[in-house]
């Protein structure tokens, strides 16, 4: 039935059947609950392999005390962790993946307030995680680490793993003593080659001798051409040739990025896909017996299959697209890769959660970390059928009622405007993020397979609402831009001073393209987000003048979370646009705005054809508190202006519980 022959083929590593060449590949994930795995770690799993994952690598698990790096990391060191992931490991094995465990260390790139250790690392390197040093390793500090590698191995086969992936990637500990700018030691720990690698192919032996025969093992590398200093093409290939001679590396998977260049680790939408292709095509040339996994920003079915069928890799690790849709396996085994709802690549809710210690969720799929609770994304039928009417189409809108009809309900969405999507919509009309456009388009699909009812260009009032034949209504009807302007650092204005000089606009007005605007344009970003910070990148890229002013320290704090607002500064900056941090407009003059700075009460006079507020919008929500005939709801931003992954959770909450 599928239309993804090559993806979908099994493949054998170590007599172990993978049902097809698609992983879930090991991420933080931060479920542990007092470092053990509890039922949000099982549920979110399972769900993966119930959706059909070939193979699931779980959460990297650190072995050592010098290498604990989140709060959610699991216990090392400690037979505690075994029974527990065997309730894990018996039920996914049983819904059919091949389940292995990452093993992490990540040297001198430590977090010194999770671990309350020294980073340890080849030769007392400086940390890229912190601003920390680490402690040159003696050598029996080698051998213990070596040690508890092999330990933490076998902890994983009692627990019923059926191997390890050793992590070297990222310019962690491994990759550390591979490096020679990061590995100066003038023992047999360092220099040649050969000296380089003995710490990983001590570990990876050592490993086989403990674990046997049977038990996978594969290698984790990552790849970047953002420093010279990092082992780069031919170099890292070389590495990875020597561990394939021993026979005792079942596959090696190769990531992108690394702790040098963050940004690249999770890309996001501002980095191109399929970015590991090309050199897993290089490593596939080297190795005689390891098996070849391509990563990073393989989103979709077809750029899976394409890499497979090219030869560019003998598996592919698609984690966000299948944190997105855990049962995007599934769905393309069964030739119905259209219904797949793709990642859109904002890290907001997995890296972004996981970047501030929380565990990982999604934007567009709520149930991620919830699966124990909510019952994933299967859904199950409701015992009463009820008819329900929802109002407005934006992401609130738009998930509870796919939800609702997938439970069973009839379903009726109505929307003001020509088009579903509502400022979710806008979004994806900025540069790079036309993801968004292709999920918006999936939820039409969806509404026709499920019988959704869709009205367009229907503005519904008080009266039409009453006396509309459903029992339950949903609200969801959104935001609008605050018409005074008001500035969280001008709290005691009651609007934008000056306000009434004309040629101001909303972000809503100039990506509907409502907003006439002249050559040079002040864009006032209070948010510290897209709203803002994509909304100056799409006037920039128009041939605008743009200056950004913001009161945070630096244009795009709150996307920091994501790791994208280095490369977003970075384009801004390539276009021409001036920063002015730290800074509130004091007036609007028509013409030019007087800015004055947070820290010093000094103002300065910018001219400006035009200003653009990205301000906090307000609530809209024009019917009354109830229908007293009906079951009424509010959800989304028609209660509380907020992010879209908001929406989205208090969509499909509601739904689940009709």
């Amino acid at each position: 039935m599928t239309t993804h022959p090559h993806l979908m083929s099994p493949l054998q590593l170590r007599g172990h059947t993978l049902r097809n060449r698609i992983v879930f590949g090991a991420h933080t994930n931060n479920m542990a609950e007092e470092g053990l795995p509890g039922p949000r770690t099982h549920g979110y799993l399972l769900e993966r392999a119930l959706g059909g994952a070939g193979m699931i690598v779980c959460e990297p698990m650190p072995v050592h005390r010098t290498g604990v790096l989140t709060r959610g990391n699991y216990l090392h060191s400690s037979d505690a962790v075994i029974e527990p992931f065997r309730k894990i490991t018996e039920d996914v094995k049983g819904a059919g993946s091949v389940i292995l465990q990452q093993l992490y260390h990540i040297g001198a790139n430590g977090d010194s307030d999770l671990s309350f250790a020294p980073h340890w690392s080849p030769s007392g390197a400086r940390s890229y995680h912190d601003s920390d040093g680490s402690h040159r390793m003696t050598v029996s500090e080698i051998h213990e680490l070596i040690e508890a590698h092999i330990a933490a191995a076998v902890r994983c086969q009692k627990a019923g793993f059926q191997g390890v992936e050793v992590w070297a990637a990222y310019h962690s500990l491994l990759d550390q003593f591979w490096t020679p700018w990061s590995n100066t030691r003038d023992d047999e720990w360092g220099g040649s080659l050969e000296n380089r690698t003995r710490f990983s192919r001590a570990i990876i032996e050592g490993i086989r001798r403990a674990c046997g025969e049977d038990f996978v093992i594969g290698l984790a590398i990552s790849t970047s051409d953002s420093h010279d200093v990092i082992l780069q093409g031919e170099a890292l290939a070389e590495v990875v040739a020597l561990h394939d001679a021993t026979g005792h590396v079942d596959y090696v998977t190769c990531g992108h990025g690394g702790y040098l260049d963050f940004e690249r680790l999770m890309p996001t939408f501002l980095f191109g896909e399929k970015l590991t292709a090309p050199f897993t095509e290089m490593l596939k040339g080297v190795v005689k017996h390891a098996r070849i996994t391509s990563e990073a920003h393989i989103r979709t079915p077809e750029n899976a299959e394409a890499v497979i069928a090219s030869g560019q890799a003998d598996l592919v690790s698609i984690v966000r697209g299948q944190i997105a849709d855990p049962h995007l396996a599934r769905k393309t085994a069964e030739g119905r890769a259209e219904d797949v709802r793709s990642c859109i690549s904002c890290n907001q809710m997995c890296w972004g959660r996981r970047s501030r210690d929380y565990w990982i969720s999604c934007l567009i799929n709520p149930s991620a970390g919830r699966e124990f609770e909510w019952g994933g994304d299967r859904f199950a039928a409701t015992d009463t059928p009820r008819d329900v009417l929802v109002v407005g189409a934006g992401p609130a809108g738009l998930e509870a009622a796919r939800v609702a009809a997938e439970r069973g309900h009839r379903v009726e969405i109505v929307e003001a405007g020509a088009q579903i999507g509502g400022q979710f919509r806008l979004a994806g009309l900025q540069p790079r993020r036309a993801q968004i456009l292709d999920l918006l388009d999936w939820y039409e699909r969806q509404f026709t397979k499920l019988g959704v009812t869709l009205r367009l260009n229907t503005y519904l009032d008080d009266d039409e609402v009453a006396a509309h034949p459903a029992d339950v209504v949903i609200l969801a009807t959104g935001s609008l831009p605050d018409p005074d302007a008001r500035q969280r650092w001008l709290p005691s204005e009651p609007e934008l001073p000056g306000l009434g000089a004309g040629h101001v606009w909303s972000p809503e007005d100039v990506l509907r393209r409502e907003a006439r605007l002249g050559d040079t344009v002040i864009v006032l970003d209070e948010g510290g987000n897209w709203r803002g910070g994509g909304t100056a990148w799409a006037l920039a890229e128009q041939g605008k003048k743009v200056v950004i002013v913001t009161p945070d320290p630096y244009v795009g704090k709150e996307i920091a979370r994501t790791s994208a607002d280095g490369p977003l500064r970075g384009r801004l900056a390539r276009e021409g646009a001036r920063f002015v941090t730290e800074s509130v407009i004091a007036r609007w003059h028509g013409n030019g705005a007087t800015v004055r700075s947070l820290l010093t009460g000094e103002e300065e006079v910018i001219p400006a054809s035009d200003l653009v507020v990205a301000t906090t919008n307000i609530a809209f929500d024009p019917f009354p508190e109830a229908f007293p005939a009906k079951e009424t709801h509010r959800i989304g931003d028609c209660v509380a202006p907020r992010l879209a992954a908001y929406a989205f959770h208090e969509g499909r909450k509601l739904a689940l519980s009709l």
